[in-house]
């Protein structure tokens, strides 16, 4: 049994807020937990498809929501199921014969056939509308169970935090009696489920409990809104351990972690000062960088905004319009990432922004990977893509308001026949896979990249 908290930090869960959430401390004490280590880029989307497969987003071919399909400059992508080309744990053990329930997992849209059940994630459309579970008729079922059912709310970036907190609270409370109800009434050797309403109160309440964030308030009307809602979650929990007997191993865990967002950096606005970046024309305002605004003639390098950078280069002879030849390539590169690693504060202070060659995380890698990966200060600054801002440092989100940013630091718990139950070693989220199947007997493919994390607590 996978219970899956996308976002959920340890630092919260263990640190924190422990003593009040009875079924997970129960299942610390009689299992191993710890941190589990995120992929690069630390994100739902690439980090659910990296822990269920085994592989790294650069095995897998994409890093983030949107990627580049070419090297085109206005043809991205979203990654959903579509874009994941190799079997994850659930396709492994439908061929096995084995049955599975997996239940709202980020890159299950569309749905694919399994041994057993399967209900997509927040990338569906419309539940209303789209087809949106395996086997179809699921549908039906789902909907006499509960009504509409919601993978998402809608619009967590809000200053409506009310209507933000009841939304989180129905989706979660309809995620959890479908996934008592497929329990029940469905046959499984894996149960895997991933709730998200972890990740959207993070985003949309962090700086009402963190007293280390910049606009925390002691005594707002939102201090204890996360606490809260964890404790209601671990109460769900608790039902749903229900159906784990003695012989059944539970794991939770979640994709990433998350902390307080200091700010932003404008990428692109730093590009055009550094004169990596020319406009046709000044924009007015605020505006998101879209191809038709970027003159390609005069241009090096453009960043696309979110939790953490992606950076390209305009390459000559790989780009349509390039103009970095490629004897070139390596040396502005190289100068961008100093620079970019050299940037501060908006008082200049250092902040440990680091900027990765893709070639320097992954092996091999595949689609068409950033140039650079760039986590401003730690990942605790945001990227912002937008031009006409002018300014590089910003504290108010592009995309509506949201005061965390994703961490590598995510966690787990084990609890399981012959682990040694206490606190564990940081583990690393491709382990999660190897795991289940080894929990399960199942043989584990000589191409997954991680190892089982009971080989080293039994």
């Amino acid at each position: 049994m996978v219970i899956g908290l996308d976002c959920a930090a340890p630092q919260l869960v263990f640190d924190r807020w422990l003593p009040e959430l009875p079924a997970i401390r129960a299942l610390t004490e009689r299992g191993a937990f710890g941190v589990l280590r995120s992929c690069d880029p630390p994100i739902t989307v690439p980090a659910w498809s990296v822990m269920t497969s085994s592989r790294s987003p650069g095995a897998l071919g994409f890093y983030g929501f949107r990627n580049r399909k070419d090297h085109s400059y206005d043809q991205l992508v979203f990654a959903d199921s579509r874009s994941v080309r190799v079997p994850r744990v659930w396709d492994l053990l439908s061929t096995r014969g084995r049955d599975v329930i997996v239940l709202g997992v980020p890159q299950t849209y569309p749905p694919s056939r399994v041994n057993g059940s399967m209900v997509s994630c927040f990338l569906t459309p419309d539940t209303r509308t789209s087809r949106y579970t395996y086997p179809p008729e699921l549908k039906d079922e789902i909907e006499q169970l509960v009504g509409h059912y919601m993978v998402d709310v809608e619009d967590f970036r809000t200053e409506d935090k009310d209507r933000l907190l009841a939304q989180i609270e129905e989706m979660t409370e309809k995620r959890f009696r479908l996934a008592e109800h497929l329990l029940s009434t469905h046959p499984w050797d894996l149960f895997f489920m991933v709730e998200m309403g972890t990740d959207r109160i993070h985003h949309g309440f962090w700086r009402f409990t963190d007293p280390g964030h910049r606009l925390f308030e002691p005594g707002n009307p939102y201090e204890h809104a996360m606490l809260d809602y964890y404790k209601r979650l671990d109460a769900k929990i608790a039902s749903l351990l229900r159906f784990a007997d003695d012989d059944t191993a539970v794991l939770v865990v979640s994709d990433h972690g998350a902390k307080k967002m200091d700010g932003g950096i404008c990428v692109n606005e730093w590009l055009r000062q550094e004169g990596y970046l020319v406009l046709k024309e000044e924009p007015d305002g605020p505006t998101r960088l879209t191809p038709d605004l970027i003159d390609w003639s005069r241009t090096r390098a453009w960043g696309e905004g979110g939790y953490y950078c992606r950076l390209f280069l305009n390459v000559e002879g790989r780009e349509p319009e390039g103009v970095i030849p490629a004897a070139d390539y390596e040396s502005v590169r190289t100068e961008i990432k100093e620079k970019l690693e050299a940037l501060g504060d908006d008082q200049g202070r250092p902040i440990g922004t680091v900027a990765h060659r893709p070639e320097e995380l992954y092996s091999d890698p595949q689609g068409i990977a950033p140039d650079l990966l760039v986590y401003f200060g730690d990942l605790f600054w945001r990227s912002v893509g937008q031009v006409g801002t002018g300014t590089v440092h910003v504290f108010e989100n592009d995309t509506g308001p949201d005061d965390a940013n994703h961490a590598h630091e995510g966690l787990y718990i084990l609890a399981a026949a012959g682990v040694t139950p206490g606190p564990g070693e940081e583990r690393e989220i491709r382990d999660v896979a190897p795991t289940l199947l080894e929990l399960l007997g199942e043989p584990v493919p000589t191409d997954m990249e991680g190892h089982s994390i009971v080989a080293v607590t039994a």
